[in-house]
């Protein structure tokens, strides 16, 4: 029997606090019914399988990371708004380092999937950043994902204590997002057609 008052969301957040405790490689279902104080077994009123909660945490993972994204974006614009989505991206990352790599590869189950609204709701935010910025459509997916990959690679490498040097890597990367707002601005000034006018 499971135990009273637990729930399938309390399951998927104390897998996704053990997670971001042991790594998510080293989730585990009886580790996880030792923190609940479950048998194992009992799991199973709450959760299909190991997949289904590894599913669950990425889907918390990116409506948090939806959540802060927005807020910390909130009334901003320009370099403000680059800079904020950049800095409540790596914060999640540095903060949740095991839910945030559940994330990576989860495939959609559906179009309920609240994964997918969630991630929609990033996407476009990250969109909104490089319109700001005059990013065309034409530029739009390389854009995004440079962007992504630029904030996912430099916070991965930091939760995992990749730069061994002794400058403050929040230095490192204040310095990494003024490099991209200078790119974002010089991709955005050459918006220009073939005789040299402003694009509509």
């Amino acid at each position: 029997m499971p135990r009273v008052g637990l729930s399938k969301a309390d399951v998927v957040a104390a897998g996704a606090t053990l997670a971001d405790d042991v790594g998510f490689a080293n989730l585990a279902l009886g580790t996880l019914a030792q923190r609940l104080g479950v048998r194992t077994p009992s799991l199973y009123k709450h959760i299909d399988s190991l997949a289904d909660l590894r599913h669950g945490i990425a889907a918390l993972a990116i409506t948090e990371l939806d959540q802060r994204v927005r807020d910390a974006m909130h009334g901003r614009s320009g370099t403000e708004a680059l800079a904020a989505f950049a800095d409540a991206f790596r914060d999640y990352i540095v903060a949740h380092p095991g839910r945030y790599a559940a994330t990576i590869g989860e495939a959609y189950t559906g179009p309920e999937d609240p994964m997918l609204h969630a991630g929609s709701r990033i996407l476009q935010s990250l969109e909104a950043v490089l319109h700001g910025y005059g990013v065309d459509e034409a530029d739009m997916v390389h854009a995004m994902r440079s962007l992504r990959g630029a904030l996912h690679g430099f916070a991965t490498l930091q939760t995992s204590n990749g730069f061994q040097w002794s400058e403050d890597s929040d230095n490192s990367f204040d310095w990494m997002i003024r490099f991209i707002d200078h790119g974002l601005t010089q991709i955005g000034s050459r918006r220009t057609d073939l005789h040299g006018q402003i694009a509509d």
